[in-house]
């Protein structure tokens, strides 16, 4: 009879899937029988690259798992499969398909939702999320029969979404609320090179802009309404408006959530039952959701050292971070915006070469708080090490 403890991991995105492949790496693993929920046609695969999908790549190139990992590993897996129910009494998990399986450890990693502005005709035919592959799928689809294509939301998941629209072959528009895209991750310049630069790529960007209605076109499927009186006709209304903690289990069996979402979890990522965990952008750290991967790796690792009885904690993350959007350079580290008392700025900006670059130090110009980069981001690993030390040629980036 096995002596084993049963782990229970809802969840296999790109987090929940990287806790497993941490947790088989460590000596902890022999302790558990692990079973894990997707409630996804498929396994694990990399959102952050969905936009390569339109590219020609595949379901199978996305694949964050490796051919056998499960069986390999002796990991149960219900695909297709969603975790319904947490009874926390008797430590059950009761899926959509009346699987009941009792934990003794439970790791929620249910990631987040595509928020949708609740605009009147959001939920009107060919308006879509740009989350899954099924949501791609369903992008493909409606762009054999049209022609234009709007994104609602200028940040780093609008603009891939974007990109993902002209490889489609649509004429591109994007929609932003705020006065400047990728507005907090970039300044007020920074994102006026970033305008100039996508829209030197074809797509027409709209910033400061409320949509107030989605009704039917007369040349499109669709017309969007604008506070302002302005309106844009186009076949596909694709919302890429920031995303939601995925916390409805965790509600249903009474966990603690923050006022606004999100799982209240610890340094050690233990929420309010000490047997349940939860990682990625659906757990709630000091007020915070974290909205990128990485952060979620490290919640995972820290998980795994807690399971091993190491001392591990989770004390914040590094938002910083680097991209090519629309094959453009951007990045932002640290305190792009100076909101550090005394903080001073510097920037350089050509505009013949596109290339705008800010940085921020602190007021005895001896550490170097932050900095955005557009254009050209090859100083971003340099300026990553010298966070807690400026050096004399740091200007020189």
């Amino acid at each position: 009879m096995s002596t084993k403890q049963t782990l229970v991991v809802i969840g296999n995105g790109m987090v929940g899937q990287n806790f497993l492949a941490s947790l088989v790496a460590s000596p902890v693993k022999e302790d558990y029988e692990i079973v894990t929920f997707c409630e996804e046609p498929r396994a694990a695969y990399d959102r952050v690259h969905l936009s390569a999908f339109f590219t020609g790549k595949t379901a199978e190139d996305l694949s964050l798992v490796e051919p056998a990992f499960f069986d390999e590993h002796g990991i149960t897996i219900h695909i297709g499969d969603k975790a319904a129910k947490i009874h926390r009494d008797s430590k059950t998990v009761v899926s959509e398909k009346g699987v009941t399986i009792r934990y003794d450890k439970l790791v929620l990693a249910t990631g987040s939702y595509p928020f949708v502005p609740p605009v009147p005709g959001h939920d009107r035919e060919q308006c879509l999320v740009y989350r899954t592959i099924e949501d791609l799928e369903a992008m493909a689809a409606a762009a054999k029969n049209g022609k234009v294509g709007v994104v609602v939301g200028g940040g780093l998941l609008g603009l891939e979404a974007a990109k993902a629209l002209t490889d489609l072959g649509l004429q591109t528009h994007v929609v932003e609320f705020a006065p400047r895209l990728m507005a907090v991750q970039l300044d007020e310049a920074g994102g006026a090179m970033l305008r100039r630069k996508i829209e030197d790529l074809g797509v027409t960007v709209h910033t400061g802009k409320n949509t107030s209605l989605i009704t039917d076109g007369e040349q499109c499927v669709n017309k969007m309404c604008f506070a302002d009186g302005e309106e844009l006709e186009t076949d596909i209304v694709l919302f890429s408006a920031g995303i939601r903690p995925r916390d409805d289990i965790a509600r249903d069996c009474a966990l603690e959530v923050g006022p606004r979402g999100g799982i209240v979890i610890n340094n050690q990522c233990l929420t309010s039952d000490p047997d349940i965990y939860a990682i990625g952008e659906c757990a709630l750290w000091n007020g915070m959701i974290f909205g990128l991967v990485a952060p979620g790796y490290a919640m995972a690792r820290t998980v795994v050292a807690d399971l091993a009885g190491n001392e591990a904690s989770f004390t914040g993350a590094d938002m910083s971070t680097k991209l090519k959007l629309m094959g453009v350079d951007v990045a932002s580290i640290g305190d792009a915006h100076a909101k550090t008392q005394g903080a001073l700025v510097y920037t350089y900006q050509n505009g013949a070469s596109e290339v705008y670059k800010r940085l921020v130090v602190s007021q005895d110009k001896k550490q170097l708080l932050g900095a955005v980069l557009v254009g050209d981001a090859s100083g971003y690993g340099t300026l990553l090490q010298c966070l807690a030390d400026v050096s004399p040629n740091l200007f020189l980036l």
